[in-house]
């Protein structure tokens, strides 16, 4: 290893990859297995993966490898370990979407998300694991192993992209995707201390689209992420919801601390609904804002601008629609969806048509209150969640069927409302976890958010050194 790149071949960031592939210091294979050797020494404690096939991405790297010996990389991403989430399809293998409720079918086709990293050259490493159907902000899964926080393995790396944020903290290479309806990127992104971008909605072109949904990179820097969005956010057809395509200069991510001069910033500290915010989160969200101060940007109190009751008619609507489909499983298939998440569903049985549409009504009042709390502001900064990573074992926080969303408050809003938001560390606990600071921006303001999340980086400055796999002596047993 150069002095230029003092870092283990898995801890490198993607660019430096691709550089050290065209300098020819290393090859796409040598830094495969050095990721494949990292994933041994943490994967039995963190259980982040699915289908972790060592040959077949092997087999990748070495087409690579030949590709850059020809001088003709595919694209940014040839060579470059990557990491997709159970739920977004590649073709050929089963998607379980984290339940043993599923029948396991082949994937006909790559979704988007797998189709752009196959395209450019990455190396798919592996799947990662997520909780049944995504519905929990954690790891706990009835056909995966139950997913652990790097950071400390009796906590949660939170879900639903339990996998991609645990795989990130450990070091299973750069580059990961995640997706995201309410917070299911930003929610691990905080609890694992790693960074994330929920784009606006349709920026990453994703199959199945639904309300609020979108993918997105989960790294440790921002500068991966930048990278990633070049090649995932090109077009694709089959995504209904997708904004018109856009040549963002991704580039351009790093303006320095510079960008954040003059800017307006709302600080919301109360997300007007669900778990009250704990003070360790609080202290570190307050500091974040007062860094901004000190480089220039105006910075403002928010009021809260959500309710419980837009909370819980999102709330009811997704058991609702959950229960419409565990009503098509036979009785053996969906005795195995975990007990939580059938509560969940089951208590949507007695819901009308009113009520129904009550509920349904709060997607869209939740979409204009968000538009209307933002708009004052250039960008708006809060706790990504009221309370750092929660016990492992537990489906929820509250360990409640009945209250299952009482985290997602800050992280909610912006999906209905189609804006841009990104979770990046900027503490931790008392007792060592990290603490997520959530930067929302303007709808389409992708680049913006990348920018002033780069310029935090900056002017935060150093962070505790990344966790090591533990020793046996500590492993915990499920």
């Amino acid at each position: 290893m150069s002095e230029q790149y003092p870092h283990a071949l898995h801890e490198l960031a993607a660019p430096a990859l691709i550089e050290g592939y065209r300098k020819r210091e290393f090859s796409p294979v040598d830094v495969t297995r050095a990721v494949l050797g990292h994933i041994e020494r943490w994967e039995h404690h963190i259980h982040a993966l699915y289908l972790l096939r060592p040959e077949l991405a092997l087999r990748q790297a070495r087409a690579s490898e030949e590709r850059w010996l020809r001088g003709a990389p595919l694209g940014p991403l040839d060579g470059v370990p990557v990491t997709l989430k159970d739920n977004i399809a590649t073709q050929g293998d089963p998607t379980p979407l984290g339940t043993a409720a599923t029948e396991l079918a082949p994937a006909l086709a790559d979704a988007p998300p797998a189709a752009r990293v196959r395209e450019s050259g990455g190396v798919i490493v592996a799947k990662t694991t997520m909780p049944d159907y995504g519905m929990l902000s954690s790891g706990l899964s009835s056909y995966h192993k139950l997913a652990r926080n790097p950071w400390n393995l009796g906590r949660t790396p939170g879900g639903s992209s339990a996998g991609a944020g645990a795989a990130a903290a450990a070091g299973y290479g750069p580059l990961h995707v995640g997706t995201d309806i309410g917070g299911s990127l930003r929610l691990p992104a905080g609890w694992c201390g790693i960074f994330t971008l929920k784009p606006s909605l349709g920026r990453i072109p994703i199959d199945p689209p639904y309300i609020g949904r979108a993918a997105g990179p989960m790294t440790r820097t921002v500068r991966d992420a930048a990278w990633f969005m070049q090649v995932l956010s090109l077009p694709d057809a089959r995504d209904s919801m997708s904004l018109p395509f856009q040549g963002i200069p991704w580039h351009e991510f790093d303006q320095g601390a510079q960008k954040l001069k003059g800017l307006r910033i709302g600080l919301l500290l109360e997300a007007g609904c669900g778990l009250a915010v704990e003070p360790d989160v609080r202290a570190a969200v307050e500091e974040a804002a007062r860094l901004f101060e000190r480089a220039g940007a105006v910075v403002a109190p928010m009021r809260p601008f959500m309710t419980q009751a837009m909370l819980d008619g999102m709330d009811h609507f997704w058991r609702m629609r959950s229960y419409t489909d565990m009503k098509a499983l036979d009785p053996q298939r969906k005795a195995k969806v975990l007990p939580y998440i059938q509560q969940w569903a089951d208590s949507a049985a007695g819901m009308g048509g009113e009520a129904m549409y009550k509920a349904a009504s709060q997607f869209h009042i939740t979409r204009v209150a968000t538009v209307a709390a933002c708009r004052a502001f250039d960008y708006v900064i809060s706790p990504t969640s009221p309370v750092p990573a929660f016990p492992a074992a537990l489906p929820s926080p509250t360990d409640d069927p009945l209250r299952p969303l009482e985290h997602i408050g800050f992280t909610v809003p912006f999906n209905m409302s189609e804006q841009p938001a990104a979770s990046i560390n900027c503490g931790y606990t008392t007792d060592g976890l990290p603490i997520g600071l959530q930067i929302a921006g303007q709808r389409f303001d992708d680049l913006g958010v990348l920018q002033v999340a780069r310029a935090f980086e900056m002017i935060r400055g150093e962070q505790r050194p990344w966790p090591q796999p533990p020793s046996e002596a500590l492993h915990h047993v499920d």
